[in-house]
């Protein structure tokens, strides 16, 4: 009967679709090809008056298909690419950039613009209108291939050394991809969303002709307009760009302040730390005690060298004032259940004295400090230290020997 054709076919399309996935989720992409084909075909031959919308899966799947499959070329990857965007024109604009990815990709820098160009040229009535945001999307890596295009010829000026702007012919063309790169780019930067590396672009071309007021707006805009989505990049940016123009560090400690307490296991967290500590006031100097041992309190830091000389001088510094020791006190309160295993078991003593000296002296030093001289891993390290006749060490243990009722303190 029909209605039994009907029950038939949708079991067997979702059959083959499930076998799809599975050869997907297995990486056998020629079998997953083979199904897919299979798929396409049944489609076909489908004669039921039931609507139908599979082009979106068709194109995913045979997208990922074609992007892993060894013997496919760059060619069935452009004519499969051109198949999927006349079959829904909902999807036009999508299909078209990902296609310039993948020419992208595959170093067609010069396909991957004509593309571009060709799909920002597109109209099809109402659908442009609600495509919007894609067509800007366009527009934009457009507007970043022109960005590559004025920068190579910048390079070219420059390596020209005094003369570098005597090949006017040069200078204008790069002048015209700085105007076309400058227009798209600024466009997309308003929409609130996450652009890095097309505010990286736009002020890198603001910055080169001398627009730095145009660029620090666009970089605080980006950080701190509540309609974007916080970014811990978009506070980088604008770090890098207040040092590049020598501002003052109260400036570059307002910017890393607000990356702190997005990300407070950032990079950048040394910098913080360094320009805090140097500081005459006891409020910051406070924040930059916080500050490294909250780095600290993450996995991809406790091999960190810089940071735990940084923790090292600073404890010392309180601990020789015998000033503020409460500061210490309260940061060790709160990680003093986990820290000994995490940071000062005996298996790293011997594993950062046997890969890196200068760190196993610093944690050694603060290790002593927190947790007395009795410690694992200060004892581990202060012994090896004495054997291998290294001064340092030798100081070190007699430092720690010397304030072990520092440690009393702090442990209450």
């Amino acid at each position: 009967s029909s209605n039994e054709h009907k029950l038939n076919f949708k079991k067997s399309k979702e059959a083959c679709l499930s076998y799809i996935q599975d050869a997907l989720l297995q990486k056998q992409w020629k079998r997953a090809a083979e199904f897919l084909t299979c798929y396409v075909e049944s489609l076909e031959k489908d004669y039921s008056r039931e609507h139908i919308g599979p082009s979106e899966m068709i194109w995913r799947i045979g997208t990922e298909i074609l992007w892993h499959h060894s013997q496919s070329s760059m060619k069935e990857f452009n004519c499969f690419m051109e198949q999927m965007k006349t079959l829904g024109v909902k999807r036009y604009l999508k299909v078209c950039l990902e296609h310039v990815f993948h020419l992208l990709c595959n170093g067609q820098i010069d396909e991957a613009y004509q593309n571009l160009s060709l799909a920002e040229s597109w109209r099809f009535g109402e659908q442009t209108a609600i495509q919007d945001k894609e067509m800007k999307l366009i527009q934009a890596y457009r507007g970043l291939l022109d960005y590559c295009s004025w920068s190579k010829q910048k390079n070219i000026l420059l390596e020209q050394g005094e003369d570098g702007f005597s090949d006017l012919a040069v200078e204008q063309e790069m002048h015209g991809y700085f105007r076309k790169a400058a227009v798209n780019l600024k466009e997309i930067i308003k929409i609130p969303g996450v652009w890095d590396i097309f505010v990286k672009c736009y002020v890198d071309l603001l910055e080169f002709y001398g627009d730095h007021n145009e660029a620090r707006q666009v970089l605080n805009e980006y950080a701190y307009n509540s309609k974007f989505p916080a970014n811990p990049n978009a506070h980088v940016y604008l770090y890098e760009f207040l040092k590049r123009q020598g501002e003052s560090k109260k400036s570059l400690i307002s910017a890393l302040k607000i990356l702190h307490d997005i990300v407070p296991s950032h990079e950048l967290m040394i910098d913080f730390n360094t320009m805090l500590q140097k500081s005459k006031k006891r409020k910051k100097r406070r924040l930059g005690l916080e500050v490294i041992f909250a780095a600290l309190d993450y996995a991809g830091w406790k091999e960190n060298a810089k940071a735990w000389s940084c923790l090292a001088r600073q404890v010392k510094q309180i601990v020789i004032s015998e000033k503020h020791l409460e500061w210490i006190k309260q940061e060790w309160n709160a990680r003093k259940d986990w820290w000994p295993a995490f940071h000062f078991s005996r298996y790293l003593a011997k594993r950062n004295w046997q890969e890196n000296k200068s760190l196993s002296y610093e944690k050694a030093l603060v290790a002593g400090i927190l947790l007395g001289k009795d410690c694992k891993y200060f004892r581990h390290v202060s012994r090896q230290g004495c054997k291998a006749q290294l001064k340092r060490f030798r100081m070190l243990k007699k430092f720690v020997n010397r304030h072990n009722s520092v440690y009393l303190k702090i442990s209450g």
